[in-house]
């Protein structure tokens, strides 16, 4: 029997992702329509380089990890499969500073809209309370998941 998930919880118990693409650590906190996770950069992350620099375009994907975290919560309290998601597009994303390994960050985000397993959410990183990036997002969410056998 699988139990129900508590705040704090590891992302890796909520999305499909694992190491070392995974880019989230844990979700924190979730809200109506939405909620936030920590990250800490490490040198083990495929998007940081040799000089321990998170590239940039990773704020982006922690963002879309987050929402997949959020979702995959409220899921698993429904005692229901997490299912895949994709980050179908980016939007009015802006990257306002860099990310180095050892830096903890917090990512927030906030659905504006969904409809047919599509979503548009607009998410925040920080750093000690300082912005990084922020931007919107389009995920794209399976109705079945497609790793099960038998869904096709």
């Amino acid at each position: 029997m699988e139990t129900q998930p508590t705040l704090p919880s590891p992302a890796e118990a909520l999305i499909p992702h694992r190491k070392p693409l995974c880019m989230i650590d844990r979700l924190i906190d979730v809200k109506d329509h939405g909620g936030t996770a920590e990250a800490e950069v490490t040198s083990d992350n495929v998007m940081v380089d040799e000089a321990g620099q998170l590239d940039p375009f990773a704020t982006a994907e922690m963002i879309a990890q987050t929402y997949a975290a959020v979702k995959g919560y409220d899921v698993r309290l429904s005692g229901k499969p997490v299912k895949q998601g994709f980050l179908v597009g980016i939007r009015k994303i802006q990257f306002l500073k860099l990310a180095f390994v050892g830096d903890v960050l917090q990512i927030n985000v906030d659905t504006v809209g969904a409809i047919s397993g599509f979503a548009v959410v607009k998410g925040q990183v920080t750093r000690n309370q300082e912005v990084i990036a922020e931007g919107e997002i389009k995920l794209w969410i399976q109705s079945k998941n497609l790793m099960e056998p038998g869904s096709k």
